[in-house]
């Protein structure tokens, strides 16, 4: 048998071997663990077997999983979403679990035992249950890195998530009481309810003053080393109260996340626990892949094919049919089908407790495990292809898109040398107050239904729709826009959209911003003309502050963060400067500059035309007179006293034209 070291570097060479290659081409981490699992388990390399503390501290990942959903646990998240949450979730899980256990039951004695060796109706209770379950780990990410938590479909998936995170923790109740026999089990589910309830009526009571008094206690001894350990200490401490209570050890993780999320210091927590969680957890994934016999996933793959094919079916099909009867259009129905037809991490919880308890026999936990281990693994295709299947299974899903686009083009119509302005948050919805004090025209595109709602009735130019579709931005007018800012900090969307952006219309100018100046050049690249490094900027106010406190004078101040940003920002890229550098004035000279001239009554520009004053190298950019703003005014155009010019070009041909403006008409 391997030492606990030994087991350790095993572990950690195989993740760095499978786990980082895997990763790099897209595959989420939790089949990447099964799959580590797989290559060391007893029943391919067997490196793992017999060992007890691997499975004990995978366990253990479990109850931190559970702990993290009790942080996420939101009464007033949930009470907004109680509709889709309770209805919709409470619809799927339920009419799936039935169905599936009916199907199970319903199966000739002969094909029942084929396919799942030993079924009963507790062994079909347990494996509809479990199967009737998504992966939220899975889901949720490609959710978020697809930017479709706020889209209906969206909205509607994470909620069906939701209550299949809540719907685990009394069926963690139930399957222990099950294991027990069938003699007696109405008294036992009975009395594992009472405790649970009574349990749960107790700590929700007293739970949060006590958890607040002790971690306020925790904190105030000022030791981030204490704080961690006392976010283990409640982790475990609850999880071992319900298990002495008789119930499983998840329930009282889950409870403990729930009490910390009531209090100020969830968001501490949840940072500390997440190296434990996420590194546990990938242990139990490891040891849920080693318990997958590769030669009976061989020796039974027609049961496996079988498993997986009801499975996905049926499930899409039910949540397509619920989603349709919650008054969604087909369009949702069928991407909500697609994003929710796998099974996820919780049926390898359930799956698991079952089987410690007895529920099943060594053969039949094999097809059901390479069954889910294929559902993930055909999950991101499936989520892929959502949308290619919508569009062409829904004749309505046309027609809302067809609207969605003409929305946006009702809104552009008309409108020339404006500014399309890709995504409404913080950043967008402050450029285009910028854009419309100016009086500059500007059409704003969100994927945010609610935000893009209350933004519309407050008079704010922003129509729904997704900036990376080329019909959308030929419906908001690219091809007449003057520019398009990117305001969103999202790398891989903002590559999409800029690829987009230059096979319609190949000389706009397109300004992108980033929060990590690692991918400037990556943007720029892509085809940005500009790119807006928010860190560079944050530190050019804070150097302009502080050289005016240090007594630089203003007008050299000014200069300088003009200079710095003609360079495009070329200072803040250097770092670790040595001694022999020396500091010139080459970026106040070389680069082009822009400067506001006040035409002086008495001048000799007050009465010339404008082409008359400018040399070469310098020109005109816009021209300022009784607050209106001229853009590119012509040659031709005769000032007056009171306009303002904006001049264009290199610091020293500026000020050659700046001094020719305002010598005396008659000197």
């Amino acid at each position: 048998m391997l030492s606990g070291l030994e087991l350790a570097l095993i572990l950690l060479g195989a993740a760095t071997l499978i786990v980082v290659p895997l990763r790099r081409f897209g595959v989420p981490p939790l089949i990447a663990y099964l799959a580590v699992g797989v290559l060391i388990g007893p029943h391919a390399a067997g490196l793992a077997e017999g060992e007890g503390t691997l499975h004990a501290a995978a366990e253990l990942g479990v109850v931190f999983l559970m702990f993290s959903l009790g942080l996420e646990f939101n009464f007033a998240k949930l009470n907004a979403m109680r509709g889709f949450v309770f209805g919709l979730g409470g619809a799927q899980v339920g009419v799936t679990a039935l169905a599936l256990m009916a199907l199970l039951l319903g199966l000739p004695a002969t094909w029942g035992s084929w396919l799942i060796p030993g079924l009963d109706w507790r062994t079909a209770l347990v494996v509809a249950f479990a199967l009737a379950m998504s992966s939220t780990a899975l889901v949720t990410k490609l959710l978020v890195d697809r930017r479709e938590l706020e889209t209906d479909h969206g909205r509607r998936v994470f909620s069906v998530l939701l209550f299949q995170d809540l719907a685990v923790i009394p069926l963690l109740v139930v399957i222990p009481a099950l294991s027990r026999g069938t003699d007696g089990l109405a008294i036992a589910l009975s009395v594992a309810f009472a405790k649970a309830a009574l349990l749960l009526v107790l700590l929700l009571r007293f739970g949060p003053r006590l958890m607040r008094g002790w971690f306020g206690a925790v904190v105030r001894s000022r030791s981030h080393e204490l704080f961690t350990l006392n976010v283990l200490l409640a982790t475990l401490l609850f999880a071992w109260l319900t298990r002495q209570a008789g119930l499983s050890m998840e329930l009282g993780a889950f409870v403990a996340g729930m009490l910390i999320a009531e209090t100020e210091f969830r968001y501490q927590v949840e940072e500390d626990i997440k190296p434990f969680r996420d590194v546990l957890l990938g242990l139990f994934f490891v040891t849920i892949g080693a318990r997958l016999e590769t030669q009976a996933l061989v020796d039974t793959w027609q049961q496996v094919l079988v498993i997986l094919s009801m499975l996905l079916v049926l499930k899409a099909a039910i949540v397509l049919g619920l989603v349709r009867a919650f008054g969604a259009s087909a369009g949702v129905a069928i991407r909500s089908a697609c994003w929710l037809a796998q099974t996820g991490e919780f049926a390898f919880v359930l799956l698991s407790q079952a089987f410690k308890g007895g529920l099943f026999e060594p053969a039949a936990l094999q097809p059901l495990l390479a069954a889910i281990l294929l559902s993930l693994l055909l999950a991101p295709a499936l989520i892929e292809q959502a949308n290619r299947l919508a569009l062409r299974a829904s004749n309505q899903e046309w027609l809302l898109r067809s609207l969605e686009v003409q929305r946006i083009a009702s809104r552009s119509l008309g409108r020339h040398d404006h500014v399309i302005v890709c995504g409404f948050g913080r950043c967008g919805q402050s450029l285009s107050h910028v854009l419309e004090a100016e009086n500059v025209p500007y059409v704003a595109l969100d994927t945010d239904p609610d935000r893009v709602r209350e933004a519309a009735e407050a008079g704010e130019s922003v129509v729904y729709g997704d900036a990376s579709r080329p019909a959308m931005l030929q419906a908001a007018g690219i091809h007449r826009a003057r520019a398009l800012a990117i305001t969103f900090d999202d790398l891989p969307s903002a590559l999409k959209l800029l690829h987009t952006v230059r096979q319609l219309a190949p000389q706009l100018p397109v300004i992108a911003r980033t929060a990590n100046e690692a991918d400037i050049a990556k943007l720029r690249e892509a085809g940005a003309t500009e790119v807006v490094p928010e860190i560079a900027e944050g530190s050019l106010m804070i150097a302009s502050h502080a050289m005016a406190l240090a007594g630089v004078p203003m007008a050299r101040v000014r200069r300088r963060t003009r200079a710095v940003r003609a360079g495009r920002y070329a200072l803040l890229q250097g770092f670790f400067h040595g001694a022999d550098d020396r500091e010139t004035d080459d970026v106040e000279t070389d680069h082009v500059h822009l400067h506001a001239v006040p035409i002086i009554e008495g001048s000799v520009a007050a009465s010339s035309t404008l082409g008359a004053m400018l040399e070469d190298g310098v020109r005109a950019t816009a021209l300022v007179r009784a607050r209106e703003r001229m853009l590119e005014p012509p040659a031709d155009f005769v000032l007056a006293a009171g306009d303002v010019v904006v001049l264009a070009g290199r610091r020293d041909r500026i000020t050659a034209v700046e001094t020719r403006m305002g010598q005396p008409a008659g000197g």
